[in-house]
């Protein structure tokens, strides 16, 4: 009877353990450059991402003040006026990787990523966005990068800058998530 106790008691145990795998130090980067103005680029070191790899499920939170450009006033522009961080001081991604198998992952493998991004008090819906992943031992790789529009996160840009600053925000993402 204990002997078969102890079989349930480890078979549920693997039953509920999932492999995860976590970043604290992913990247987050957008440019909304317009030729000839001045570069509206911005990137931030410090995005933690978490990744199911037992059904895909990936979450993602970005800090807004953590992202920084190379000219302290534009950061400081783009923290009060645009994304406003101190009233919407951060931004989430919730989804899932279409089709995911870790096993399968042997170098740069193509996969699509399709969830809700949550900004600047908005969401939006992604679908499909193309990403690749490559593992080396423990650690995964997940990068790509996406297009969304400032007006889709109620974002307002001043007449007076609207010809230096695009309308469409070119996203770019990396993480190296170590299994846990």
């Amino acid at each position: 009877m204990k002997y078969l106790l102890y079989c349930m008691a480890f078979i549920s145990l693997n039953v509920f353990a999932q492999d995860k795998y976590l970043t604290k130090t992913g990247t987050v980067g957008f440019e909304a450059s317009v030729p000839s103005f001045e570069e509206v680029k911005a990137t931030n070191n410090s995005v933690t991402a978490i990744l199911n790899a037992d059904n895909g499920e990936f979450a993602a939170l970005v800090l807004v003040k953590g992202f920084r450009f190379k000219n302290a006033l534009m950061e400081e522009h783009f923290n009060e006026n645009y994304a406003e961080s101190d009233t919407y001081p951060k931004a989430t991604f919730k989804g899932t990787i279409d089709d995911f198998n870790v096993s399968k992952i042997n170098k740069k493998t193509s996969f699509t990523i399709s969830g809700a991004l949550s900004f600047h008090g908005k969401t939006k819906t992604l679908n499909k966005v193309p990403i690749i992943i490559s593992k080396v031992n423990d650690i995964l790789e997940i990068s790509g990068k996406f297009e969304a529009n400032a007006s889709e996160f109620d974002i307002k840009i001043p007449k007076i800058v609207s010809n230096k600053i695009a309308e469409t925000i070119a996203v770019s993402f990396d993480f190296k998530l170590t299994k846990k």
